[in-house]
């Protein structure tokens, strides 16, 4: 089981209240309302959709009030089990759990029926989809499932706004209409991307334009990066 410590349980903007929920607020408000006796969740969606933002927000709601998170995710090896004290259980990326993950997610989620501990995954299709064990599969779809849907362009456009203020980047709408039409709306990738031009800004000593960013990306194109 992972923990996640208070001061990395996520980047900055990953909490509900930095979450755009666009045509995803039934989501939102079910985990922003999730306690003890509600029925788990299940988050599904392409990449970019807010899923693990989603979850590391709830994560964060949780730590502000002291409570223990636990967070499964086809980085941490099993066994997994649920701690004492535990409030609620994440299980991100589900359809990549390989088959020692999945018997013991199938496994952990049994625990958390017998003590009470809610619990949300997440992955890329539905579970009636997920190629995983069938008792495992059945039990991630025991409650309210959500199709995710990435934000319509004016979204993503404000969303990308709000970060590089909050970051300090001078970002001009020609910069913002080359993110927006040559690279999908996945906002993980868009912040990442946003992240690499405000180092390469800095090291190249020059404001964030389209041809520094034609220049860094032609960079990482030739060095494989």
């Amino acid at each position: 089981m992972k923990q996640l410590p208070l001061p990395i349980v996520a980047p900055a903007t990953a909490r509900f209240d930095t979450f755009v929920p666009g045509a995803n607020a039934a989501a939102l408000q079910q985990l922003q309302q999730l306690d003890g006796a509600a029925s788990p969740v299940f988050l599904w969606g392409p990449a970019g959709s807010g899923k693990t933002h989603l979850l590391h927000a709830l994560a964060h709601q949780r730590q502000q009030r002291g409570e223990r998170v636990g967070w499964f995710d086809p980085s941490v090896r099993p066994p997994w089990s649920i701690e004492p004290g535990c409030s609620v259980l994440l299980l991100d990326a589900c359809d990549r759990f390989d088959e020692a993950q999945q018997r013991s997610a199938f496994a952990l989620l049994v625990e958390a029926q017998t003590h009470a501990v809610p619990w949300v995954a997440a992955a890329r299709v539905p579970p009636v989809d997920l190629r995983v064990r069938e008792d495992l599969r059945t039990r991630l779809g025991w409650g309210p499932v959500f199709a995710l849907r990435a934000l319509p362009e004016d979204q993503a456009r404000a969303v990308l706004r709000r970060e590089s203020d909050r970051r300090g980047i001078l970002l001009s709408d020609d910069v913002m209409d080359y993110l927006l039409t040559r690279f999908a709306r996945d906002l993980s990738h868009l912040m990442a991307l946003l992240d690499r031009l405000d180092d390469f800004a800095l090291a190249e000593h020059r404001g964030v334009t389209v041809p520094l960013l034609k220049k860094m990306l032609l960079e990482q194109e030739s060095t494989g990066a």
